[in-house]
């Protein structure tokens, strides 16, 4: 075996012990997946409350502006990498068709758009120019000053998410990042309004504190929208 092999089967076994256990116990498996369940219910419900902690004050004057640009007729882009990517076009959804997510939501649709979901011009452009432009010349393309760039990595250090921030500053958009570890390059970005980072070290963690962020961000916006007179989404 590889020692990748190796690394990849003891991160697994640190992650899922109960896979691994030599007993055939069955009650000491269930007891192990028990116990595994609820630690990594801990970590995310930490990490949430640090997060809300340290940024909910920011969230909620995020929201504010989020809803101040969509009144004035901007439209949001979201974007991200891999599993990123699925939560940039859930974003997109949110906003778009709020009713979606909770029964009797009457919530308003606003303009919003995930920029990994058209395969065809993601993989032009990845084939003819570089994956570093992806993002960056459909913004370019598409954006205008009052729109808003939402963008989601694990890492923080997403070339491409970082030339996206930048095209967006110089247009005018209101930037919104959001990352893991302790933010990466992203947080050297002079381009971006509002960041927010998950502090910490796994994937899984960070991805489901992420998922928290938008879901705030999309409610706090939503009510601010409701509020603003004579807009009607």
């Amino acid at each position: 075996m590889s020692g990748r092999d190796e690394g990849g089967t003891s991160a697994m076994q640190s992650l899922y012990p109960f896979l691994y256990a030599d007993s055939s116990d069955l009650a000491a498996v269930l007891e192990q997946v028990r116990a595994s369940t609820v630690a990594k219910a801990g970590e995310i419900l930490e990490l949430r409350r640090t997060i809300a902690r340290r940024d909910g004050a920011r969230m909620a004057q995020c929201a504010q502006q989020m809803a101040a640009r969509f009144a004035a007729g901007g439209r949001l882009f979201a974007f991200g990498n891999g599993g990123s990517a699925t939560d940039a076009q859930q974003i997109a959804t949110l906003f778009l068709h709020p009713d979606g997510s909770r029964p009797g939501a009457t919530a308003r649709p606003l303009p919003a758009f995930g920029l990994a979901n058209d395969t065809s011009v993601v993989t032009a452009l990845c084939n003819d120019i570089g994956v570093e432009v992806v993002f960056a010349r459909q913004l370019g393309a598409f954006a205008r000053p009052g729109d808003i760039a939402v963008g989601l990595s694990t890492s923080g250090n997403s070339g491409n998410l970082l030339r996206a921030f930048d095209e967006a500053s110089r247009r005018g958009m209101l930037t919104i990042g959001l990352a893991g570890y302790d933010g990466g390059k992203m947080a050297e970005q002079d381009s971006i309004d509002y960041l927010f980072v998950a502090p910490s070290a796994s994937i899984h963690r960070i991805q489901e504190a992420q998922t928290t962020i938008y879901q705030v961000l999309w409610e706090l916006t939503a009510q601010e929208v409701s509020h603003v007179p004579g807009h009607t989404g």
